[in-house]
């Protein structure tokens, strides 16, 4: 027989269950996932678009830091040209971004009080674009938002990411937080405590290894419902106390992209897998190719 406190446990969750949409009791047979790229539209989105139509890609998430007032009809005339989604803008800066554990909270994202003005305008005007060319969504890396949740830096954080959200609430976009500098249960926490509908996740696979702060797969249980889109990226956990682990090909690195994407069909996303290589050159476009063929094989 259970214990009184096991009963009402195993009750509530009954009662849960029952309150589920039917599709998250019964899901169908899963459907193919896309693959996305990201890149950059610099001043010449055009080739940006071409890349990823060169490679066969169907979607791509887009970064931008030209607001002239040509730019959004340019990206949208390159995108309808070769049939590429743009499923989202990406916004950074303006400001010095340090991808380490001791600058890194002092300069990346909405957390770090110097640039936060600056940021929110930034993401006021990526917004702005996104609205002009027909993108549905924007994101960013919000910095290391401090586990303590009485912490008032914690405070300033979500009423920043608030401030933004509502922006592009009120012109039709999601707002994603990307995955990174955080635990999945602090980003959890803040985007609950924002307490808008329009915010979720950027799921980025290898960011979470990178910077020591979990594993994906188990990530999935917190953030699982949250996620709008998802960075296929592979990387190595940290070896030292200053700087974050090391990027590596996909399919050299510590995320299991099988039981990743197995776990991405049962919390129900069905968005892209969108393929970032942080680096440049002839071995960008070398990875990229080989992570689309291995991401295919998988989906």
């Amino acid at each position: 027989m259970p214990t009184r406190r096991r009963f009402v446990s195993l009750a509530a969750a009954s009662a849960a269950a029952a309150a589920l949409p039917l599709k998250s009791q019964t899901p169908a047979a899963h459907p193919a996932l896309q693959l996305g790229l990201i890149v950059s539209a610099g001043s010449d989105p055009e080739t940006a678009i071409r890349k990823v139509h060169s490679l066969g890609i169907p979607t791509c998430q887009v970064g931008v830091s030209a607001f002239d007032a040509g730019m959004p009809a340019r990206l949208r005339a390159a995108l309808d040209q070769y049939k590429i989604e743009a499923t989202s803008l990406v916004s950074g800066g303006p400001g010095p971004e340090v991808y380490d554990f001791y600058k890194g909270p002092l300069t990346i994202g909405l957390v770090p009080r110097e640039y936060r003005d600056a940021r929110i305008a930034q993401i006021k005007k990526t917004s702005d674009f996104a609205k002009q060319c027909g993108v549905p969504a924007v994101q960013t890396h919000c910095g290391f938002i401090p586990e303590n949740p009485n912490d008032p830096i914690y405070k300033e954080a979500v009423e920043a990411i608030r401030t933004v959200a509502d922006y592009c609430r009120r012109n039709g976009q999601n707002f994603r937080c990307e995955t990174g500098q955080e635990t999945p249960i602090a980003l959890y926490r803040a985007i609950r405590d924002v307490g808008l509908d329009n915010v979720g996740v950027n799921f980025d696979a290898a960011n979470l290894i990178l910077y020591g702060k979990a594993n994906p797969v188990d990530a999935l249980d917190i953030l699982g419902p949250l996620v709008q889109g998802v960075h296929a990226k592979d990387g190595l956990y940290p070896t030292g106390p200053r700087e974050l682990g090391r990027e590596v090909p996909i399919g050299q690195g510590k995320v299991n992209f099988p039981a990743l994407i197995k776990r991405l069909r049962e919390v129900g996303y069905r968005g892209p897998l969108t393929i970032e290589r942080e680096i440049s050159g002839a071995k960008q476009a070398e990875d990229i190719r080989a992570s689309k063929a291995f991401l295919e094989n998988l989906i």
